[in-house]
């Protein structure tokens, strides 16, 4: 089978990109009638190329300066390159600007082509080339052949293809599994189908029929069909990395695609408007990035603007590199490693760029030691090394292990071997959580958050010394913390399973504590609990305790507060109280005496609860306060919408 590969041009205005494209391969890749009125380059334009084993889409980008974000999106996905200089021009501004976005783009294939030969002396052309090979010093092209050609003569043009195949060679293939992920660089409607879009696919694959999340750019997202699939004028049923394809979308409106979006396989990418980078600043700038500036943001085929806030120093010198984070005026998509460029906020020169090293962050604090430590992790080439600081900086929300994948870089295949390793080497903690879901987190963070809860169960102790035990809602009440529930619940088990508190689904308290009821408190108390409970719907009143409280009425006060805060008793008025169990009895009879009935007087409650006028009364009040009866005359009814 052949291999496919995308391959994109590069150099300054008018050294005949779109002459040499069409000269390969017959295309013509001005579309534009302004391209053809004004005889340049304005967009990017598409072609193909069929080398025997190798099928190349092409991506002809302008060189115009004043089209250098169209070069960007154009640049998006290639595999390789050709820089293209004109031997009367020689090496220009764009051509070393366009070599310089390829090298924060991270390239590390092409070829070079001298253009235009055929007008140019010898000598002229000997020059041409000398200067190419200082530009190119150093960088990926620094070995990479310079073929003479002319597009108007066909000089060298078999030659420029032997060498665009002597390239896609040494390009290694991707033998892992990927995820299908397309940077939208056009759209436009095709009539009797609909929408279309098309890009360069940088990993994955989708054939017709298929489900993709379609990014907006605005944070929002749809899980849109694929109706149809086209590949260089013809359709297919599938289309993969390496290729230019075009996807006909089932009920998209034109008006609402535009570049930058992205398509992506359903939960691969997760929009973000903080970005933590490595940021390196160009040599060639002259100019340092400064902590705080506004610039633009160059990411797959979107521009955006940003702000950069340098974390461990103040400016990122010409041709040094730190680690920084973008904060952007609208969300984008990225993933792990993805390279970026960055211009100035008018686009007028090109200030740097770097790689994603969280394509969702938060912001995190300059110069603190410990951020600084852990995202410095994230550029580590170890993956495992990458998610546990993926795992850290996810904090108490925790993570599933699919978001490995865009986090860290670990190929889909990987992920479940990759999370098994942080498992057994006790970096992360699995744990399962309502409604059958399970969660990752990492091991210090789960400690940190039950650190947190045992201080709030012991500052609760502290304020009411008398109780037990406390409600775990209260104790969740108490955290500073912003999270998922299960997760919260889930650590309270694990340290209730550790022995540090003791609980059950309702109420908890730490193992070492001890409340300051003394010995015949907790006598009495257990004594008021076990009449209340005798007593059903005459409970006692709570005077007739003093004499066994030794007349300490503030000390009875406390008890009968610990027996409410406990579960045991309930309040209905300051001076009549109901055993828990009885309170729960009583709903269960209402609710059942209330069916086929209007209503019920409070003589019938009174004579359904076997209690007498003195306690029905109050015991209806009570009903009326906690929602189970509503008051209408002389009747009480269940709550609206019940019974």
């Amino acid at each position: 089978m052949p291999r496919d590969l995308i391959l994109g041009t590069a150099g300054h205005i008018d050294h005949g990109k779109t002459a040499l494209v069409k000269a390969l391969t017959g295309i013509d890749t001005d579309r534009l009638p302004e391209e053809k009125a004004r005889g340049i380059t304005i967009d990017i334009g598409f072609a193909f190329l069929d080398l025997g084993e190798f099928r190349l889409g092409i991506v002809d980008v302008p060189g115009h300066e004043r089209f250098i974000k169209n070069m960007l999106a154009g640049a998006t996905g290639i595999d390789l390159v050709i820089l293209i200089v004109a031997a009367d021009d020689s090496v220009m501004p764009q051509t070393r600007e366009h070599l310089e976005i390829l090298k924060l783009l991270r390239l590390r294939h092409g070829v070079i082509a001298l253009t235009k030969v055929d007008t140019v002396d010898a000598t002229t052309r000997e020059v041409a080339e000398l200067e190419i090979r200082e530009l190119v010093h150093g960088s990926f092209l620094q070995d990479a052949p310079i073929i003479a050609t002319s597009a108007k003569t066909g000089m060298g043009i078999d030659d420029l293809k032997s060498a665009i195949r002597g390239v896609c060679e040494r390009i290694a293939a991707k033998e892992s599994t990927e995820w299908f992920r397309l940077p939208i660089d056009r759209a436009f409607t095709v009539a009797g189908h609909g929408t279309v879009v098309t890009g360069s696919i940088v990993s994955g694959s989708v054939a017709v029929d298929q489900e993709l999340q379609w990014h907006k750019g605005d944070g929002e997202s749809a899980i849109v069909r694929v109706r149809g699939l086209n590949r260089h004028g013809q359709s297919v049923s599938e289309i993969h990395r390496g290729q230019r394809g075009a996807i006909n979308l089932a009920g998209v409106p034109l008006d609402a695609v535009h570049r930058g979006q992205e398509l992506a396989k359903p939960g691969y990418l997760k929009p973000s408007r903080v970005l933590t980078v490595r940021l390196s600043a160009l040599a060639s700038a002259k100019r340092a990035i400064q902590h705080r500036l506004p610039c633009r943001l160059h990411l797959g085929t979107a521009e955006v603007l940003a702000t950069v806030s340098v974390l461990d120093r103040d400016a990122i010198d010409p041709g040094e590199w730190a680690l920084a984070q973008l904060f952007l005026d609208s969300p984008v998509t990225a993933v792990w490693g993805q390279p970026f460029v960055l211009r100035d906020s008018s686009a007028e020169r090109t200030l740097g760029g770097g790689q994603v090293l969280q394509p969702t962050a938060v912001k995190l604090r300059r110069r603190h030691v410990e951020h600084l430590d852990h995202a410095e992790k994230l550029w580590s080439d170890d993956p495992q090394t990458r998610a546990t600081a993926f795992a850290w900086f996810a904090e108490f929300h925790g993570f599933q292990p699919d978001d490995l994948v865009r986090e860290v870089g670990v190929e889909p295949d990987a992920v479940a071997g990759a999370a098994e390793r942080l498992k057994a080497t006790g970096v992360i903690v699995e744990l399962e959580l309502p409604p059958h879901r399970k969660l990752s987190i990492h091991a210090g963070r789960l400690a940190e958050l039950g650190e947190r809860i045992l201080t709030a169960v012991a500052g609760l102790h502290a304020e009411f010394p008398l109780f037990t035990s406390h409600e775990r809602a209260k104790v969740v009440g108490s955290l500073d913390y912003i999270g998922d529930d299960g997760l919260l619940q889930a650590a309270v088990d694990r340290l209730i399973q550790s022995k540090k508190l003791v609980g059950d689904a309702k109420r908890i308290a730490r193992a070492d504590f001890k409340p300051k009821l003394s010995a015949n408190q907790r006598k009495l108390k257990d004594k008021i609990v076990e009449e209340h409970r005798s007593a059903g719907f005459a409970p006692p009143e709570p005077k007739s305790f003093a004499p066994q409280a030794a007349g300490n009425a503030k000390a009875l006060d406390d008890i009968f507060e610990v027996a409410c805060a406990e579960g045991f008793l309930v309040r209905v008025t300051h001076e009549i109280f109901l055993h828990a169990d009885v309170e729960a009895r009583m709903r269960a009879t209402l609710t059942d005496a209330f069916v086929g009935k209007s209503g019920l007087t409070v003589a019938e409650i009174r004579d359904l609860l076997g209690t007498t006028r003195k306690f029905a009364i109050p015991i209806c009040e009570y009903l009326d306060r906690a929602g189970i009866t509503r008051r209408e005359g002389d009747l009480r009814k269940p709550p609206s919408g019940h019974g």
